[in-house]
C-alpha cells in the first residue's frame, strides 16, 4: 500500500530530474525498497521492489539510519556487519557514525559508488511520515553529479513534503 501511495510522487521526481526514483523503509535491520519508478534513459538503475539491502552502503539506508540514535545504529551494525560492496563502502561503525552526523547536518544522504561502482544516489527522509521512509534518486555518476545537487535537492525536498502530506491523509 505504501508503494502505491508513493508511485505518483516518484514519477514526478523522474519527470523533473530524469533519473530513477525509489522509496525504501527500514524493516528489521535492512532497508527494503517499497516502490520504484525507472528513468527513461536506456542506461538506468533498477532495483526490484521488495529487495533488501544493507543500510550502510546505500543512500536510502543512510537516510533511514540517520533518524536513529547512535546507540541504535551501532547495535544494528553489530548485528548485520558492514561488508564492503565496493572499495568505497564505509566499513567501520566509527566512520558510519561520522557519516550519519553529516547526513543529519546536511539533511540528505549520498551513496557515491558505495553500493555499486559508477552509481551515485542521493536520498532523504520523508518528513513527518507515519513510518521511517526515505526517497532517493539514483543513476550513473556521470549524470547524477555533485554539481547537479543544487538543482536536484529542492525538487526532492518538495516531493518528500508532498508525499508526507499524502501519507498522512492515507492513515498509513
Amino acid at each position: 500500500m505504501l508503494g502505491a501511495w508513493a508511485k505518483p510522487h516518484l514519477a514526478q521526481l523522474v519527470a523533473e530530474i530524469g533519473e530513477t526514483a525509489n522509496m525504501a523503509m527500514l524493516e528489521g535491520d535492512q532497508a527494503v525498497y517499497v516502490a520504484q519508478v525507472p528513468s527513461p534513459h536506456s542506461m538506468r538503475m533498477f532495483t526490484e521492489v521488495g529487495r533488501r539491502v544493507f543500510a550502510h552502503s546505500t543512500g536510502v539506508g543512510k537516510a533511514l539510519l540517520s533518524r536513529l540514535d547512535d546507540d541504535h545504529v551501532t547495535q544494528l551494525l553489530a548485528r548485520t556487519g558492514m561488508p564492503a560492496r565496493t572499495p568505497g563502502t564505509i566499513t567501520t561503525p566509527e566512520a558510519m557514525l561520522h557519516e550519519l552526523a553529516r547526513v543529519r547536518e546536511r539533511g540528505y544522504a549520498m551513496d557515491d559508488g558505495e553500493h555499486e561502482s559508477g552509481v551515485r544516489c542521493v536520498a532523504l527522509l520523508v518528513p513527518d511520515a507515519p513510518t521511517n521512509v526515505a526517497i532517493s534518486v539514483s543513476g550513473p555518476s556521470s549524470r547524477v553529479t555533485i554539481e547537479r545537487m543544487g538543482a536536484v535537492l529542492p525538487v526532492m525536498r518538495r516531493v518528500a513534503s508532498e508525499l508526507s502530506v499524502a501519507l498522512g491523509r492515507s492513515g498509513s
